[in-house]
């Protein structure tokens, strides 16, 4: 690759949420540091991003929304973000951009940054769903994502049989967290050895835990019949923390609430079974080697499509919950919609506070995700990702 007479090499990075923001910035250190020559950053992120240089074109609050009544709320401040950004991109004309996570907002900019400077290359980090919710999106997605980097093993043989954009495995950062979620001798006490621990996880946005807390409530009271000094567990995104709280006000036996990052790896790695929302939070879970059941409820808007005109794309696989897709099994009990209702959710959980099939079956199945997800020669995550961010650029500079 030119480095056309020490000129900067200029990268745009585009993330939408809290999330990107913690994607984005080890990228960014490890382009950095790969590069060769001084690298220039743009783009929108937050306090991490900027840390490594770049200076946001407005803050990420204004556009880190989730779910179809929140976009649609404020959907004309975030259109207006987008053709904002889109004149930033071709103004800056860098050698590449990268967009990070949040379909709803940055795939709108790539598409548009794609029409307007066509020779911009770029690379998209994180894959949307196709593997589960509108598959489609992943052959529209190459005509403007020239190179997909995901964070799951099985994306890119999904992209490939959809026709989705070249992509490449990256790794995982929860693979390169994994003592910190699992127990020392003697932190999580075998299931027989006094109280049991359950984990309460009802979502990160407040949207999860408003369609969920009810349903684990009354799940949890139904386990006390059998398990009355059973210990429960909630940990809680601080800023959730006081509407959960006085959610929380009425209940017969109220979780512990516990908040940061610190209280939650403890939590962990003290738990005996959970009971959480479907997400990134499942593969947590399994890596700690805490077995599981996981629910979900979709957003009323999409529940109602669903109802009365099915026009939800299904599933192309068979499971929502993470683990059960990387290991090729479906051994973590996963609950949709109305069928997450108390009772399902206990009689499934309840097995699991005790050593028995149910439980060794999950522990047993999550050995295999070290091996699955590591990537080779232990790169690290970000390391992965810039390097093929670099490859793009020289391959469209060569």
């Amino acid at each position: 690759m030119s480095d056309e007479a020490g000129r900067p090499l200029r990268v745009y990075v585009v993330a939408g949420e809290e999330s990107g923001d913690q994607l984005s910035a080890p990228m960014m250190a490890a382009i950095a540091a790969q590069a060769g020559r001084p690298v220039e950053f743009f783009g929108v992120g937050g306090e991490r991003m900027e840390a490594q240089g770049l200076k946001s074109l407005f803050p990420i609050e204004d556009i880190a929304v989730m779910g179809l009544t929140a976009v649609l709320a404020r959907l004309p401040s975030i259109v207006r973000r987008v053709y904002q950004t889109v004149d930033d991109v071709v103004a800056a004309a860098p050698d590449v951009l990268i967009i990070v996570d949040s379909p709803d907002f940055t795939h709108n900019v790539a598409k548009r940054v794609r029409k307007r400077a066509p020779s911009i290359p770029i690379v998209d980090y994180v894959s949307p769903s196709v593997w589960a919710w509108r598959p489609g999106r992943a052959r529209r997605m190459a005509a403007y994502v020239d190179r997909l980097l995901a964070i799951l093993p099985f994306e890119p043989g999904v992209h490939e049989k959809l026709g989705g954009p070249p992509t490449s495995y990256v790794g995982h950062s929860l693979i390169e967290r994994v003592d910190d979620f699992r127990p020392a001798a003697g932190e999580r006490r075998a299931p027989e050895e006094g109280a049991p621990v359950l984990l309460m996880l009802p979502g990160s946005r407040r949207s999860e835990v408003t369609r969920l807390l009810q349903d684990f409530r009354g799940a949890v009271e139904i386990l006390r019949q059998a398990h009355p000094d059973l210990e429960v567990v909630l940990p809680a995104v601080p800023r959730l923390k006081p509407m959960i709280e006085e959610q929380l006000a009425d209940w017969p036996h109220p979780p512990q609430v516990v908040t940061g990052e610190a209280a939650k790896l403890a939590a962990f790695r003290r738990a005996h079974a959970a009971l959480a929302a479907s997400g990134t939070v499942s593969l947590e879970l399994a890596i700690s080697g805490v077995p599981m059941v996981v629910a979900y409820k979709l957003d009323w808007f999409f529940r109602r499509l669903k109802d009365i005109h099915r026009i939800v794309p299904v599933a192309r696989v068979s499971s929502m919950v993470l683990p059960n897709i990387i290991i090729g099994e479906n051994v973590v009990p996963e609950f949709l919609d109305d069928d997450a209702n108390p009772r399902s959710l206990a009689d499934a959980v309840g097995p699991l506070l005790v050593d028995g099939p149910a439980r060794r079956r999950q522990v047993d199945a999550f050995a295999a995700l070290d091996t699955v997800m590591r990537l080779e020669g232990n790169e690290s995550q970000a390391g992965a990702a810039a390097r093929i961010v670099l490859e793009e650029v020289r391959r469209r500079t060569a």
